[in-house]
C-alpha cells in the first residue's frame, strides 16, 4: 500500500467497523478534524505516531513489506 491509499483504506476500514470519525477519533486519542485530514489523504504534519493510533484503534497494526519491483526499472531497447 503506498501513502495515497492509508486515508481511504483507514476510512473504509472505519466504515466497514460501523464507527463515526467522531468515535473513532475519540477512541484514538486525536481530534475528528485531524482524522478527517488523514482519510482525505491531506497529511501535511501527521506523525507515524499519529497514523499508528488511528489503525491500532481500529485493531491493525502498520507493517512494512519488501516493495515489489524495488530498484530502477528495465528499459527495453
Amino acid at each position: 500500500m503506498n501513502l495515497s491509499e492509508i486515508g481511504t483504506k483507514i476510512r473504509a476500514l472505519r466504515k466497514e467497523q460501523k464507527m463515526t470519525q467522531e468515535s473513532l477519533a475519540s477512541l484514538a486519542g486525536i481530534s475528528r478534524v485531524t482524522l478527517a485530514k488523514v482519510e482525505k489523504g491531506h497529511f501535511g504534519s501527521v506523525s507515524v505516531k499519529t497514523l499508528d493510533v488511528i489503525v491500532n484503534a481500529l485493531g491493525y497494526e502498520i507493517d512494512l513489506q519488501m516493495k515489489s519491483g524495488f530498484g530502477l526499472p528495465v528499459l527495453d531497447a
